[in-house]
């Protein structure tokens, strides 16, 4: 059997969580609480890896991605107008903040390279690096091929991820501290630390991402095999990317860090100035492959919830596209620094996950929608406990935020 069938939208799922929120995220943890936080990202490992497993299975039992099937399950009544409504805001007015920070993200690495000038746009400071990510993003996702974005983007995170873990061993991190970093702590300081953690790997539009071109690579449901290999693969190499940047982060010698370029100016003293670049580079490569999955995964949920077609040329999908990265290079110019934004987007995504993830769980137990490839018992306790522990840490999120 070719290792091919092993390869579909893994590539594409990392790539889309491994953006500068999460360099920025991991970043501030590793800057604020050295390893005390690596158990949070172990434990966001193990529920993407379940969540996204099952996402995938109902994209490849029914064919047709999340927002599809829930529109269709939920024909009428109070219930449907909410649940859609739940899911374009979360998915698509989220992405588009996202796309804000991503678009951002990638500029910062690279005027770590060089200096771009602005171009003002009445009250609106477009950064001309910005216009370029959002251009080189734009023109692949127009490709029309499904594709040409995996393959470049598989490229992309091998790069990237070369970059992050380089780092991270050449920092030569103390192994005793380490693995004491796995041991969990949380309290009222590092409260919305670990939720961005969490939101920033279990990224909920990832799930209708995945749900939706798992039909673009597999039709069989004996291929289930295959798409839990290339899953479970490209969460675990992001997660091992985003714990090699909390590593990094608590080497370096930057005692105020406001971005992950200030990481990489911390890291100068200690480890010379490749390190610097290589930092650079990741956050840079984060950035365009984010840009690029935000857009695409915005335009899946919208054309799936009105029941129009997915295909990449189709012009409900390129109009999606167009609008998100439209919104997000508007909102990149506004000038709301990018660690505003991108940490609102995963503080965001922490505690809608207990929501999106309430979904998931209901359409994999539904036998009139997965037949014999329901959840089993050990795999509902599993799921059942993840999504109870995000409930109570975006319920402590909350808490903190109107009554801490």
């Amino acid at each position: 059997m070719s290792w091919r069938k092993y390869i579909g939208p893994g590539p594409i799922v990392a790539a889309a969580f491994i953006g500068p929120g999460t360099v920025t995220v991991c970043t501030l943890a590793g800057v604020n609480f050295g390893f005390d936080l690596l158990w949070a990202m172990g434990l966001s490992i193990i529920a993407t890896i379940v969540l996204q497993e099952m996402a995938a299975r109902i994209g490849l039992v029914t064919q047709k991605g999340l927002a599809s099937v829930i529109s269709e399950i939920l024909q009428k009544g109070i219930l449907r107008y909410f649940s859609i409504f739940l899911v374009m805001t979360a998915i698509v007015i989220g992405n588009a903040s996202y796309e804000a920070g991503n678009i951002s993200g990638g500029a910062l690495g690279i005027e770590l390279f060089v200096q771009a000038p602005f171009l003002s746009l009445g009250q609106l400071q477009v950064n001309i690096l910005n216009l370029i990510i959002g251009s080189l993003a734009l023109i692949l996702l127009l490709s029309g091929s499904y594709k040409t974005i995996s393959n470049y983007l598989t490229g992309l995170v091998i790069l990237m991820s070369i970059a992050f873990l380089g780092t991270a061993i050449w920092s030569k991190p103390d192994l005793q501290d380490l693995m004491h970093g796995f041991s969990p702590k949380v309290n009222t300081e590092n409260i919305f630390t670990i939720v961005a953690l969490i939101g920033t790997t279990v990224v909920p539009y990832n799930l209708f991402l995945h749900s939706s071109l798992v039909s673009q690579k597999w039709k069989s449901v004996q291929d289930l095999k295959y798409i839990r290999v290339d899953t479970m693969i490209a969460v675990v190499l992001g997660g091992l990317v985003s714990m090699a940047i909390i590593i990094t982060a608590k080497a370096g010698s930057a005692i105020e860090v406001k971005s992950a370029v200030d990481l990489a100016i911390g890291l100068e003293p200690m480890m010379g100035k490749m390190a610097k670049y290589f930092m650079a580079f990741g956050l840079f490569a984060a950035g365009i492959t984010s840009a690029i999955t935000a857009p695409l995964a915005g335009s899946l949920v919208v054309a799936g919830s009105f029941g129009l077609s997915t295909d990449l040329k189709s012009l409900p999908m390129r109009i999606s596209i167009i609008g998100i990265l439209g919104l997000g290079l508007v909102f990149s110019s506004f000038g709301i620094k990018p660690i505003q934004l991108i940490l609102f987007a995963q503080l965001a995504n922490g505690v809608l996950l207990p929501l999106l993830s309430g979904y998931i769980l209901w359409l994999v137990n539904k036998k009139s929608v997965m037949g014999e490839n329901v959840n089993s018992l050990w795999m509902n306790v599993i799921a059942f406990g993840i999504w109870l522990i995000t409930l109570v840490l975006g319920g402590m999120s909350v808490w903190k935020v109107f009554w801490g």
